[in-house]
């Protein structure tokens, strides 16, 4: 998932990890987000994973507001994890193993507030009750970096096809308006039956 148009390089030395190492990473470090108290919600692709779409093979990702940002390094240090911080001023990242975790702290350009946390959903997430964002915005924060240099619908295609009952898709495109990739996405969804938005697409 990315909150900005480009994604940080991962650190040197860091292999593939499978998706048993992904999944045991994403437990470990929600558990050690909610035992911290630290306010956080499951995003990207293994937020769409638990709402129906095809299980990502990259990262694991979760919002924390800019605030709780140092309570959240201390949380996952703690729980193990080798946290590094990039480059980039809007995440970080927390290593188990070869698993990667990514710590956002802005979405869609915006900081995410304790707000944002609170309207996430409870769900059920390997066995471990977890904030998870709502359907909406993962669209929303997958839409809104596409551009010229990053354009890559096909995963953006498996997810919309996964969540559209559970989207307020006038709200997405509402949101992602001034985007004219995202509106070709949106149009690209009505020409192929997806769903039809704001009464543009297929017949």
């Amino acid at each position: 998932m990315t909150d900005e148009s480009t994604t940080p390089a991962d650190p040197p030395g860091r292999g593939s990890p499978d998706g048993s190492a992904l999944r045991e990473a994403l437990k470990a470090a929600g558990v050690a987000l909610k035992q911290a108290d630290v306010p956080f919600a499951l995003c990207g692709g293994f937020a769409a994973w638990v709402r129906g779409a095809p299980e990502p093979s990259h990262d694991v990702d979760f919002v924390v507001p800019p605030g709780h940002a140092d309570a959240a390094r201390e949380a996952l240090a703690d729980a193990g994890f080798d946290v590094v911080q990039p480059p980039e001023d809007w995440l970080f990242k927390a290593f188990r193993g070869e698993a990667m975790v990514d710590v956002i702290l802005r979405l869609s350009g915006e900081p995410i507030t304790e707000a944002d946390v609170e309207d996430s959903d409870e769900l059920d997430v390997l066995s471990v009750r977890l904030p998870v964002l709502p359907a909406t915005e993962l669209l929303v924060s997958r839409l809104t970096p596409l551009s010229e240099h990053y354009c890559d619908l096909a995963p953006q295609l498996a997810v919309a096809r996964a969540l559209r009952e559970q989207v307020d898709w006038d709200e997405v495109a509402r949101r992602t308006a001034a985007n004219p990739f995202a509106r070709a996405f949106l149009f690209l969804l009505g020409e192929l039956d997806v769903v039809v938005v704001g009464g543009v697409g297929a017949g």
